[in-house]
């Protein structure tokens, strides 16, 4: 009885695993998320972070990357890309913040699978620099999407 009860226990504890990972952002470098990208046709959410002691950066980590519904959701439909602003760039982080209003500060870029920056209808570029509450966020991943399956 009582090894079919760690049995059991062990089969729960590995199946809530799993439920946590699939629900946890996996970021990659700038090359392999846009090598990534290309390979499964899928597009990039690109951030330019600092760390906890950013504002914006904490925000977006507690409220939007570490929400598991919203993770999942990136994790299913796009490549997530880090870019680490604690350390030096390199030419090609450089080369595409520079191309967006990049000054050496945060910034959240929603590109298509060949690295161009998603736009709405009418031309407005999905490109921030300020924080974004959760649920403007999820409305942004959906109008990718959206924008996507429409092509």
């Amino acid at each position: 009885m009582k090894k079919e009860l760690a049995i059991t226990i062990v089969i729960v504890l590995a199946l809530s695993a799993g439920a946590l990972a699939a629900s946890e952002v996996k970021w990659h470098k700038l090359k392999d998320g846009r090598e990534k990208a290309k390979i499964e046709k899928k597009p990039m959410l690109v951030d330019f972070f600092y760390d906890e002691r950013c504002p914006r950066c904490a925000f977006l980590q507690k409220e939007v990357y570490d929400n598991p519904s919203i993770a999942a959701k990136i994790m299913a439909d796009f490549i997530p890309v880090r870019v680490d602003l604690t350390g030096k760039l390199t030419d090609d982080e450089e080369q595409l913040g520079k191309q967006y209003d990049y000054k050496n500060d945060c910034l959240l870029l929603f590109l298509d699978h060949n690295g161009n920056i998603m736009k709405y209808s009418n031309g407005m570029r999905l490109c921030f620099i300020d924080k974004v509450e959760p649920e403007m966020f999820v409305k942004y991943l959906d109008t990718v999407k959206a924008n996507l399956n429409n092509k």
